[in-house]
């Protein structure tokens, strides 16, 4: 079932998605409540809803080239959602383990290591740059860090 196009296809998604939304959520749940239940719960929420949603986007999107077989799609499908689930998941760890600043600091370092090591990683599998890849992912991943701390910020501020 599992071809390597689907589980690079799956792994790649699911990883990329899972540091991305996974960061949003904390950082932005953590500018806006400082809460550690409220961080704890919008990564069990991504990890479960948004796992799902992103494995359902991806076999749609698989389905819709129409150029792959069902075996492909079914492969791409399931990995993405293994690969989302098991990386939102590794966030918990610090959450549980630290206080909430010093989780959040290791859980924007371990997601930004995550990126710029998959980065390097398929830069070097294609044969380009590894320096281009990782900087221009890693600027991605922290402007959604900045951003959702911003909006966070904000949202912590409205009263009622």
């Amino acid at each position: 079932m599992f071809t390597r196009a689907s589980l690079l296809r799956g792994f790649s998604f699911g990883l990329t998605s899972g540091v991305i939304t996974t960061l949003g959520m904390m950082v932005g749940l953590h500018s806006g409540t400082h809460l550690k239940s409220a961080v704890l719960g919008g990564i069990l929420a991504i990890a479960v809803a948004d796992a799902f949603s992103d494995a359902l986007g991806t076999h749609v999107a698989e389905e819709t080239e129409n150029e792959h077989t069902t075996s492909h799609i079914w492969g791409a499908t399931i990995c993405t959602f293994i690969a989302k689930f098991g990386v939102a998941i590794t966030f918990v760890v610090p959450v549980l383990l630290l206080g909430l600043n010093v989780a959040i600091i290791v859980g924007v370092a371990w997601g930004l290591l995550l990126i710029a090591g998959f980065s390097f990683y398929m830069a070097r599998q294609q044969g380009e740059a590894p320096h281009k890849a990782v900087l221009e992912h890693l600027i991605i991943a922290g402007v959604v860090v900045a951003l959702t701390h911003y909006i966070g910020d904000w949202i912590g501020t409205w009263q009622g």
